[in-house]
């Protein structure tokens, strides 16, 4: 009981942290891309940590995992937001150092998270915990992939244009 407590100290901890990380590089930077990227992965995070507490107030009380309390969160839908942002920003620069710094300090943080809640996913054997550990550690794994489908765009906008869009260097 104490350490799952424990774990769900650490969880809100990494997600309220995340969440002002991607905030904090909403603000700074003019790219669209980046700024619509870290908005909505900022608003996934606040989703995350609002269950947490949720679930971590009713396990405190009931020294059990909620029978009643729905504990379902949102996917994630940053990757088709990516795409479309990503497929109409054709002007094939690579994009700001700082926003791909920010970038592959975000592909850490949920390369860390996904570990993470898919240890908890691991250690749990109530139905209900593991679906929603494993909902939690896919949609960080969702959100890495993102963020190096973002960091290739940034890098080298003509590969990714290349990848996304399926034509070779024949011309076809």
């Amino acid at each position: 009981m104490e350490e799952r407590l424990d774990s769900l100290e650490v969880a809100l901890k990494n997600e309220l942290k995340e969440r002002e990380f991607y905030l904090s590089h909403a603000k700074k930077t003019n790219n669209p891309v980046g700024k619509t990227m870290f908005n909505q992965i900022a608003a996934e995070e606040l989703e995350h940590y609002q269950k947490l507490k949720e679930l971590q107030a009713i396990w405190a009380q009931k020294e059990r995992w909620p029978e009643t309390v729905p504990l379902k969160v949102n996917g994630t839908n940053i990757a088709r937001i990516l795409d479309d942002l990503l497929s109409n920003n054709k002007d094939g620069k690579p994009g700001p150092a700082d926003d791909l710094a920010a970038v592959r300090t975000a592909i850490e943080f949920e390369a860390a998270g996904a570990k993470f809640y898919q240890k908890l996913c691991d250690q749990v054997t109530d139905p209900q915990e593991k679906e929603f550990f494993g909902l939690l550690a896919k949609i960080e794994h969702e959100h890495f992939l993102s963020l190096k489908d973002t960091e290739e765009y940034l890098t080298s906008p003509s590969s990714w244009y290349q990848k996304t869009e399926g034509t070779g260097l024949d011309g076809a």
